[in-house]
């Protein structure tokens, strides 16, 4: 299996997996570098297998999320139109771009919105819920022993960050999360937790359009993907579950620096 265990790709999986879950980014943002510069993969095999993990953990965990009434369903939907799209464009213009590209996509990807996380930290998306109307797209959310409601704003930038979302995943294995997940909560009024849970929600569907394209030209190595699953998959359950127990800014935050780190580690692999 390309000179590596079984086994370290299932405890990859793993920690991928369940920081993936936490932060509703999917685990392709951690497996990607982790199996690039760390282990040597071509950076095509490494985004084909996150890319099949990807599908695994956040139709797992997304179950997690629906139960708990964090998805916003009719927004998701409606964001995953196109996302869709963005993710067949991503695909398809991979194969047009070098290894080296590859690498300083990803990583202008992940420093652009770990500073959009960290400006738009401090603010808080709720108003409490004293039987306002949330709109069509808006909803509602519990924090503590309190009710609270949200507006969705800006529609068009919500849509325009969807397929953009969808082309990062497809291009670099990513889930789209990373992008979504940061412009919904700093500019369209999603509250943190229901932003990353509506958008692992979406990120299984997203993926999936990406992947049979990978699969397509031989990028998939099935024994990696298929051990990056075995530990994802429960991992990502434990996630969205400790989700539910982070403090939202402190989940921004800590989302805000894990991209600008593993950004920053891969800027320096593509110079």
């Amino acid at each position: 299996m390309l000179g590596h265990s079984i086994a370290l790709y299932v405890l990859l999986g793993a920690g991928t997996g369940l920081l993936g879950a936490l932060l509703g980014l999917g685990g392709g943002v951690f497996l990607v570098p982790i199996l690039t510069v760390g282990l040597g993969l071509p950076i095509r095999v490494a985004i084909a297998a996150s890319l099949i993990s990807v599908i695994a953990t956040a139709s797992a965990s997304a179950t997690v999320d629906l139960r708990r009434g964090l998805v916003n369903l009719r927004l998701g939907l409606l964001l995953e139109v196109a996302t869709s799209v963005g993710g067949l464009a991503g695909a398809l213009t991979s194969a047009l771009l070098t290894q080296r590209q590859l690498f300083l996509s990803f990583a202008a990807t992940l420093g652009v919105m770990s500073l959009v996380m960290m400006q738009r930290s401090g603010r808080r998306n709720v108003i409490q819920d004293d039987g306002a109307d949330p709109g069509r797209l808006g909803g509602r959310i519990q924090e503590g022993e309190r009710d609270y409601l949200y507006r969705v704003k800006r529609l068009p930038l919500a849509m325009g960050s969807s397929l953009v979302a969808g082309a990062i995943s497809g291009l670099l294995g990513l889930g789209g999360g990373i992008i979504k997940v940061p412009v919904l909560s700093a500019f369209c009024g999603i509250p943190i937790k229901v932003a990353a849970a509506t958008s692992t929600f979406m990120i299984g569907v997203t993926a999936a359009t990406s992947a049979f394209i990978n699969y397509s030209r031989g990028d998939l190595n099935q024994q990696v993907a298929a051990a990056v699953c075995l530990g994802a998959l429960p991992a990502s359950l434990l996630g969205a579950r400790l989700s539910q127990r982070v403090e939202a800014r402190a989940l921004k935050v800590l989302m805000a620096l894990v991209l600008f780190v593993v950004g920053a580690r891969m800027a320096f692999e593509g110079l």
